[in-house]
């Protein structure tokens, strides 16, 4: 186990930099391009944990691609009924979006797929992806009734269905359309609220008819399959707006502090967090719009801003924020007043138990935090104290409690500091550039 000493901001962190590229966006690049026949060429693949064990499974499936040179990864792809059946389990690491995701492909293929993780993965539910598979003509097996991985599918004729889910969930949602892709009949998903769209701008970009409507406070999405997919060619991955998130909130929160992020991706089911911020009092400039392979793009730029006043969360805006929530209680911590989030169950089934693991750790450095069933309450101002904390194995806890210590009286020191490898394998140099400083390991 890896750690990572803080110590606090000693100036204003100032630059332009660069973070790494979406990571939802690129699996599903990659599993569409693996659909298509021929070449796809993807430009700023993200080379991080999750998105490699994406690329490892469509290997085993019988996709070649080559490695990723300069950003650029080159997909082969095998068209829609060219996969071949995997001789060995395919194993999605830590990864909840390769799982679920390739459980929509496995359901339509004829063969069997078996896919498995490591010991967290395994504690994530499987349910909402399971029972839509099954309705569509899929047999799934799991484990403790059918609701935990590792997950057996047997695939083959499908028809399409009309199925709503229980929560907003991109990963279900995308699971149930891909599977679509060899349905018999269009499929159409019903969400009671907005979650993240990539998959049906993926989908648009290969040729697949997708019809999005709202309905009320959720959304329908309709797919109609098509005979084939139709590569596009080339593919831009824009940068990850949850990456993103850990500087903007560090220069926010840091006195003197001006930090630029360019290309960053900011799709409105994913920019939440922007839209609380802002209602909060913060200074978030976008510049330089334009559009990428379907995806909105900006530069964004934050500047200092104190007296940030704290705010309610809840509803339609949650899904929108589901993965910015570790670093919203940083800035929590620091906005006057009481901070509530609610609404945000989910967030107990992510790489951890992020509610009851931030509770946790943020008390360590002297944060007034109160635990809920669905989220949390914070209040604020706190002057944070340095403190041994844990990252629970979570990417995104471990980078917000980075944030947290460059906010703390003395030196900060986050255990199990190898978890960041799962989206942001360069965030101790980018800190570290910004910073102006060494951030030591």
């Amino acid at each position: 186990m890896t750690s990572l000493r803080i110590v606090p901001a000693g100036r204003g962190l100032r630059g332009s930099v660069r973070v790494p590229s979406d990571k939802s966006v690129s699996h599903r690049a990659a599993i569409l391009a693996a659909l298509a026949p021929g070449e796809t060429r993807i430009r700023n693949y993200l080379e991080g944990r999750t998105t490699a064990a994406t690329l490892s499974c469509l290997r085993s499936l019988g996709v070649e691609s080559n490695k990723v040179v300069e950003g650029e990864l080159v997909v082969r792809g095998r068209g829609l009924r060219g996969l071949q059946e995997a001789s060995e389990v395919l194993f999605c690491q830590g990864s909840g979006t390769t799982m679920r995701l390739l459980a929509g492909v496995a359901a339509g293929q004829p063969g069997l797929t078996v896919l498995d993780g490591t010991p967290a993965l395994r504690r994530r539910p499987m349910a909402r992806v399971a029972e839509p598979l099954r309705a569509m003509g899929a047999t799934v097996l799991a484990r403790e009734g059918g609701r935990l991985p590792p997950l057996a599918i047997q695939g083959g004729q499908l028809r399409g269905v009309d199925w709503t889910l229980p929560v907003a969930s991109a990963q279900a949602k995308s699971a149930v359309l891909l599977a679509g892709l060899w349905a018999e009949g269009p499929t159409t998903v019903r969400e009671p609220g907005p979650s993240r769209d990539h998959s049906e701008r993926m989908l648009r970009a290969f040729g697949v008819a997708v019809e999005s409507t709202d309905a009320g406070a959720g959304r329908v999405v309709r797919l109609s399959p098509p005979e084939r997919l139709q590569s596009p060619g080339l593919l831009s991955i824009p940068g990850d707006i949850s990456s993103a998130a850990f500087l903007l909130v560090a220069a926010l929160l840091v006195p003197g502090s001006q930090v630029a992020v360019e290309g960053v991706g900011i799709n409105p089911t994913r920019t939440g967090l922007l839209d609380v911020l802002r209602a909060m009092g913060a200074r978030i400039d976008e510049e330089n719009l334009r559009e990428e392979s379907g995806e909105p793009v900006a530069d964004l730029t934050a500047t200092y801003c104190e007296g940030l006043a704290a705010t309610e969360v809840g509803g339609e805006l949650v899904p929108r924020a589901i993965d910015e929530f570790p670093t919203l209680a940083v800035v929590a911590t620091q906005a006057k007043g009481r901070t509530v989030v609610r609404d945000a169950a989910e967030l107990r089934v992510k790489e951890s138990d992020r509610i009851s693991a931030l509770a946790e750790e943020l008390r360590r450095l002297g944060a007034a935090v109160e635990e809920r069933a669905d989220g949390f309450a914070i209040d604020g101002p706190t002057r944070l104290r340095g403190a041994h904390v844990n990252a629970h194995g979570d990417h995104r806890l471990a980078m917000a409690l980075a944030i947290a210590g460059l906010l703390a009286k003395g030196e900060t020191v986050v255990e199990g500091w190898e978890c960041v490898a799962d989206s942001f394998p360069e965030f101790e140099a980018t800190l570290a550039q910004v910073a102006g400083r060494e951030v030591s390991g």
